[in-house]
């Protein structure tokens, strides 16, 4: 099977269009005051970037919430903890598993994993609330026959969900932290 010419043209002729809206797509989106959310500022304005890793992130109890902490850590502050934080967060996490896809013998061969975390981000100076919510991350895995397979597949699903908590929280908290950064005068 060939192109025929009228094909080619056609769409030489839709790219070249394409190729012309998306410019004055870009010019429009950028007239209404878009900007993107981890650009730098300036010297004197600081971008969220900066605001994020003004952040101390508390520990989080047990083993699972000692994972998501250093996730968020290495999230929110990639060049290490702030000496002088501008804030604190304090994550609550809780992490159940649902049990699916049972076998005619009632065994499951299948499970979601559930992690939820509450979290507040306080201010340092006074300890007041500037911003809490609620994330939640789902992860499925197999349970198989052999129990140190199950239990890898469930140790993967778990990093998984963490992960996906993790880059979850920073979103939200990189949000409302522009939403402050561009109100300052």
């Amino acid at each position: 099977m060939s192109w025929s010419e009228g094909s080619l043209r056609r769409m030489a002729s839709a790219a070249f269009r394409l190729g012309a809206v998306v410019p004055a797509l870009l010019f429009l989106l950028s007239a209404c005051g878009f900007q993107p959310l981890y650009a730098e500022r300036g010297p004197e304005e600081p971008g969220v970037s900066q605001e994020l890793a003004s952040i101390r992130v508390l520990p989080i109890s047990n083993r699972s919430g000692q994972q998501l902490y250093n996730l968020l850590v290495e999230r929110l502050t990639p060049y290490g903890r702030p000496g002088d934080p501008e804030y604190l967060l304090t994550v609550r996490l809780a992490t159940t598993t649902e049990r699916l896809a049972f076998r005619t013998d009632e065994t499951a061969t299948r499970a979601n994993l559930n992690l939820r975390a509450r979290y507040q981000l306080r201010r340092a100076s006074d300890g007041a609330v500037v911003f809490s919510g609620m994330s939640r991350s789902t992860s499925s895995y197999d349970i198989l026959e052999n129990p140190f397979a199950t239990t890898v597949s469930e140790d993967d699903a778990f990093d998984r969900a963490a992960r996906e908590l993790s880059e979850e929280i920073r979103t939200r908290l990189a949000v409302f932290l522009s939403s402050t950064v561009a109100d300052t005068p």
